[in-house]
C-alpha cells in the first residue's frame, strides 16, 4: 500500500530512529536491514531530504563495523541530500589514520554545531579526536560541555556518553586511577541502557588504564570481554584497537612509543622518506615529522641512523 505523499517522509524517520535503536542495542544485523528499507522507501521520488538521514545511519554503521569506502560513499550521499556527513565522516578519517583531516573537520563542524542535540553528537566526537591529536585541555573542555547538557536534561544516555568521555580524558592526562572510577560508572550505565558495544567501549579503556596502574592480569580480562563483544557484533574497527592493544602487550620494549610512532620507526628503518612513510600510513608530511620528532624525543636520538640501529637492536623490524 502507498503511503500519502505527506506522511512518506514520517515513516522514514522512524525506520532510521529504529535502525538507531537496534544499533544501540548491538542488534547491527537487524539496524542495517531496517535503514535499506528506509533507504528504499524514500527513494521515490528521487531527492527526499529525509533519505539523508537514512544513508548517514547507513555510513555509521558501515564504519563501525571497518567499511570505510562504502561508509564514505553513504555520508558524501547523504551530504548530498542536505545531510550533514559530520561527525561521522571526521571519525572515519581518525580511524584511516588522517588525524589532521578528522581534527579539522570537528573543529569546523563544532564551532557551526547549534542546538544541545546537534552540538552533543559532535562534542562527543571531538573529545575521541582532541584525545586522539593530544589534545588534551580542548578535550576537557568538550567534556564540560557535555557534562552541562546531560545535567540539564538528565538523560541516562547523555550521563553515560559524559561517563566514558570524562574517563578517556582523566586516562590521557595520566591518572589512571581516577579514570577506572569514571569508566566503571559508564560501564554500569551502559549496561543499563542495554548497549553492549558501548559498553565494551569503555571495557576497552579500563583494559588500558589498569595496564597503565600494573594490574596486567584485569587489563587482559577486560580486553578479552571487550573482545567478544566485538567479534559477536562485526565491529572491525574496534576490533583492530584491541588488536593493537594485544600487541602491544607482547611487543618487545618500545621505549615509551606509541603504537603509532613505532609504525614510523619501523619504516624510518628500512630507509623511507617522511613522504613514503605518509604515503603509507595514509597522513600527512607533517603528522610524519611530528611523530618523527617525538620519537627522537623518547628515545634520546638525534638521526635516522641511530633510529634504524635502535629499530633492529630492539627487534622492532
Amino acid at each position: 500500500m502507498r503511503h500519502p505523499a505527506g506522511l512518506k517522509p514520517y515513516r522514514g524517520q522512524c525506520l532510521v530512529h529504529r535502525s538507531e535503536i537496534m544499533q544501540l542495542r548491538g542488534e547491527w544485523a537487524d539496524a542495517m536491514d531496517e535503514v535499506r528499507q528506509a533507504r528504499e522507501h524514500l527513494s521515490d521520488p528521487p531527492g527526499d531530504p529525509v533519505l539523508g538521514m537514512a544513508l548517514y545511519q547507513q555510513g555509521e554503521l558501515l564504519r563501525l563495523r571497518g567499511e570505510f569506502a562504502r561508509a564514505e560513499t553513504c555520508y558524501r550521499e547523504a551530504s548530498g541530500c542536505g545531510h550533514t556527513m559530520q561527525p561521522g565522516l571526521a571519525l572515519l578519517r581518525l580511524a584511516q589514520g588522517r588525524l589532521d583531516d578528522a581534527a579539522a573537520a570537528i573543529g569546523r563542524t563544532l564551532t557551526e554545531a547549534e542546538g544541545v542535540v546537534e552540538r552533543s553528537r559532535v562534542l562527543a566526537a571531538c573529545v575521541e579526536v582532541k584525545l586522539a591529536a593530544g589534545d588534551v585541555e580542548a578535550a576537557r573542555a568538550a567534556v564540560d560541555e557535555l557534562d552541562e547538557i546531560a545535567a540539564a536534561f538528565d538523560s541516562p544516555y547523555l550521563r553515560a556518553v559524559v561517563g566514558y568521555a570524562h574517563g578517556c580524558v582523566l586516562l590521557a592526562d595520566g591518572d589512571a586511577s581516577g579514570a577506572n572510577v569514571a569508566l566503571r560508572r559508564a560501564r554500569v550505565a551502559w549496561h543499563e541502557l542495554d548497549a553492549p558495544f558501548e559498553a565494551a567501549r569503555v571495557r576497552l579503556q579500563m583494559a588500558r588504564a589498569c595496564s597503565q596502574q600494573g594490574d596486567h592480569d584485569t587489563a587482559e580480562m577486560e580486553l578479552d570481554a571487550a573482545r567478544r563483544v566485538f567479534e559477536q557484533l562485526g565491529a572491525a574497527q574496534a576490533l583492530e584497537q584491541v588488536r593493537e592493544l594485544m600487541g602491544r602487550a607482547a611487543a618487545p620494549s618500545t621505549g615509551g612509543l606509541t603504537p603509532r610512532e613505532v609504525e614510523v620507526l619501523r619504516l624510518v628503518a628500512t630507509g623511507a622518506t617522511n613522504r613514503e612513510i605518509a604515503d603509507s600510513l595514509v597522513i600527512s608530511d607533517k603528522t610524519v615529522a611530528r611523530h618523527v620528532s617525538n620519537m627522537f624525543t623518547k628515545l634520546g636520538l638525534y638521526s635516522r641512523a641511530a633510529a634504524t640501529a635502535y629499530a633492529y637492536e630492539h627487534d622492532l623490524v
